[in-house]
């Protein structure tokens, strides 16, 4: 006969592996702001903007902000140039540029999924919002064809910075973004 209190019965079990997997799912940062916006007819013009508007409430926390990009397998090219604006609430509109890899050079995409592959980019990391308020941020795609096929969809998703230990940096985008990086 075993003793009761050397081994942990199966309730005991239950009830820590229960108590583990809520605290790993709370811990999970909840996006801020995150929509994606459908390529019509995944044929993306050259004049097309699409434009993702979200409100921030607390301009002392940090803030990663992130372009999401879902390609199909028809998608004729390695990388995806885009040329995006931020106007925030007061003061000057930033423009920049981002090249998205979305391949190697054998043609393997880098993003998740099978025929759909989504790629995030990240536009900024530990980023703190100079003021509080309304800001749009607008993307327009900088291929040199008038039309582009196989972006099916572009999104933008704004969460909280993990809390970590240490100064507060700001990022500023980088002219090169690889698939999956951060």
């Amino acid at each position: 006969m075993t003793d009761p209190t050397t081994k942990p019965n199966r309730k005991t079990k239950i009830t820590l592996i229960v108590f583990f997997s809520i605290l790993c799912l709370s811990c999970k940062n909840e996006a801020v702001y995150n929509q994606y916006h459908k390529i019509d007819r995944f044929m993306w013009e050259k004049n097309k903007e699409y434009s993702f508007t979200f409100h921030i409430d607390d301009a002392a926390a940090l803030y990663d902000i992130t372009l999401e990009v879902r390609n199909n397998s028809f998608y004729p090219y390695q990388n995806l140039w885009i040329f995006y604006t931020e106007r925030p609430p007061a003061g000057a509109l930033r423009r920049d540029t981002i090249e998205c890899i979305l391949a190697d050079d054998f043609g393997r995409w880098y993003g998740k999924g099978i025929s759909l592959f989504q790629s995030g980019f990240p536009l900024r990391t530990r980023y703190q919002f100079p003021l509080e308020g309304k800001y749009t941020f607008t993307f327009r795609q900088g291929m040199r064809h008038d039309t582009l096929s196989g972006i099916q969809n572009i999104g933008l998703r704004v969460e909280q910075s993990a809390k970590l230990p240490g100064p507060r940096p700001q990022t500023s985008p980088s002219a090169k973004h690889r698939a999956g990086e951060k």
